[in-house]
């Protein structure tokens, strides 16, 4: 059962936080654990200090815990809520470590934990508990002035900010933390009608959204958030690979192409499936719960959660495991095929910010399409405005990425567009544009011009004239064929004349690469001219076919390929007209997740 697996999962990280707590007076940080990967201890929602004390707080309360009421442990959590308060700014903020000094996000991750927390051990009536108590409000109380007035850098910090807010709503009957949820939730929500978020973050920040929105629907009364969360929830059905792994290979943010687990997404799933008895959401929530390895960070502290309401602990379905029945292994599903980007991006030159923004990105990449194939044991992914066009994993053989890059604008040739292709499959297209500037006619030139000195960077340059301007494109096509037992990848560039262009495959570092003709490129790096390549891991493979060695540059500049991986490239010169067929063993065998990690 879930919930014993965790209690048990939580006992070991509350020993585990013991041996790591300062216990010297003398030092700055007596009372915090430490970071093993920086041996500072800090107040964060993920390796910091509150998460520690979520894991001895929940297991302080639980009955079923071999530490349950430990005044040793008690006293612990004591100095431990005594360095988190000496760690907190004089403006109510913290910093977590990583960046972000005096950061409100990153206070509100914290909030959300704390307050969960405090409301547990508020709920166990134990009188010991008092000066715990009384510290960790007043922290919180601390912390609302860097809320209602701070900022974020990201879509989900307003998100993060809003259930935060609402917390401490709850807590402290703050008119000024409603006044100012309301105010980042007039913004709108940043989805699309298929359920994609802003930073298309699959392995992070979609999970990071969806639990702060559920939250903060409960906390601020609006029901209306769960809308959104649900959208996001019931795409990301399509977007789990066979083995567990979660489809990063598009993400706007650091888990791109990186292996996460759909455990972030277990109480997002839980809590809707409770309130509405989907039996998808359900069966997603068994999937997920099935991958937790430990309670969470303190933020979405799973335990913390069952514990606050036990009806999370499930099962979902009729009885444990039917419910994960619901979930699809076989369709094909386009996202965001026919959302209208096209009309939103010539809506930005009227939002006055001229494409300039500090502290962060403007991901002009949101609803860009996505197709998703799973069949079984292999799961297809072709992709738009990402370095890579083509992903595929085939049981425990992973094709990372396929991906277009060349030295007319170096670096990588991203595809804008897709739609299907006639007669089956899917059409890609990427454009790439690059000219050159005449001089600044007199009249506009600054005064420095005709100064003995005169600096480039005063020069007015969006002045220039541009002359000469070349049009690069890349076209794909890439379809299905031998009954699902291959791919077929067309990829085509005309003009200019003699770009030196290469077309990059990387593969999982797991596996091996066993046959094809290859002339070494680096670690783990090599061009293939000919010959059947393959790529073998464990029982499962994947053959290429098509290799070419047009052009003997090792590399593009401003592409560098990912490191721990295993990329074969081929080089090709315009004009190119190159068919490559990807062919996959039989009986994907469906290699469990924790093998195929990066």
């Amino acid at each position: 059962m879930l919930y014993e697996r965790l209690v048990q999962k939580n006992d070991e990280a509350v020993e585990s936080g013991l041996l790591r707590q300062v216990l010297e007076p003398e030092s700055r940080y007596y009372g915090g654990t430490v970071d093993p990967s920086t041996g500072i201890a800090w107040v964060n929602h993920t390796s910091g200090t509150p998460t520690d004390m979520c894991n001895w707080g929940s297991a302080l309360v639980n009955p079923d815990s071999v530490h349950y009421r430990d005044e040793s442990l008690l006293e612990r959590l004591r100095l431990a809520s005594e360095f988190v308060l000496r760690a907190q700014h004089g403006d109510g903020s913290i910093s977590p470590g990583w960046t972000n000094y005096h950061s409100p996000p990153d206070t509100a991750f914290v909030v959300v934990g704390y307050s969960q927390l405090y409301e547990l051990l508020e709920r166990a009536q134990w009188e010991p508990l008092r000066p715990v108590l009384g510290n960790m409000k007043l922290f919180l109380e601390r912390t609302l002035p860097a809320l209602v007035t701070g900022g974020g850098h990201t879509p989900n910090h307003r998100w993060v900010l809003c259930a935060a807010l609402g917390c401490l709503h709850r807590l402290l009957c703050s008119e000024e933390a409603l006044r100012r949820a309301d105010e980042w939730l007039a913004e709108g929500m940043d989805i699309t009608p298929d359920g994609e978020w802003t930073e298309r973050s699959n392995g992070i920040y979609s999970a990071v959204s969806d639990i702060m929105l559920i939250y903060a629907a409960r906390l601020l009364g609006r029901p209306e958030l769960l809308e959104p969360v649900r959208l996001n929830l019931r795409m990301m059905v399509y977007l789990v690979h066979p083995s567990g792994e979660i489809v990063t290979d598009y993400s706007g943010r650091q888990d791109l192409g990186h292996f996460h687990d759909l455990s972030p997404y277990y109480l997002p799933y839980a809590m809707l499936a409770l309130q509405g008895g989907d039996p998808l959401l359900a069966g997603m929530a068994e999937l997920a719960g099935a991958v937790l390895d430990g309670p969470g960070a303190a933020s979405v502290h799973v335990l913390v959660q069952m514990l606050l309401d036990p009806e999370l602990r499930g099962p979902f379905g009729a009885e444990a495991g039917q419910a994960a029945a619901a979930v699809p292994t076989r369709y094909e599903k386009v996202l965001n095929g026919e959302f209208l980007r096209g009309g939103y991006l010539k809506d930005m030159e009227g939002a006055g910010h001229y494409g300039r923004i500090f502290h962060s990105r403007l991901h002009t990449d949101f609803g860009a399409p996505v197709a998703r194939i799973r069949d079984g044991g292999t799961s297809v992914t072709l992709m738009t405005e990402t370095p890579s066009f083509f992903a595929l994993r085939h049981g425990a053989a992973r094709l990372l990425a396929v991906q277009v890059s060349s030295y007319f604008s170096p670096g990588y040739v991203p595809m804008q567009e897709m739609a299907p292709a006639e007669g089956g499959g899917y059409r890609l297209s990427g454009e790439q544009k690059k000219g050159y500037y005449g001089p600044v006619r007199r009249e506009q030139l600054p005064a420095s011009a005709g100064t003995k000195i005169s600096p480039w960077y005063l020069l007015p340059h969006h002045a220039r004239e541009l002359t000469h301007e070349q049009t690069f494109r890349v076209g794909v096509e890439a379809r299905s064929a031998e009954k699902g037992n291959a791919w077929v990848l067309r990829i085509a560039a005309e003009e200019p004349q003699d770009v030196m262009t290469q077309l990059s495959f990387v593969f999982g570092g797991e596996g091996e690469i066993v046959s094809g003709e290859l002339l070494e490129a680096g670690t783990d790096r090599w061009l293939w001219s000919g010959g059947i390549l393959r790529y073998e891991c464990g029982e499962d493979w994947i053959e290429l076919e098509g290799g070419e060695l047009s052009h003997l540059s090792k590399s593009v500049r401003e592409a560098n390929l990912p490191s721990g991986c295993k990329a074969v490239s081929v080089n090709l010169m315009t004009p190119l007209d190159k068919t490559i067929t990807i062919r996959l063993s039989p009986n994907a065998s469906g290699g469990p997740a924790e093998e195929l990690a990066d």
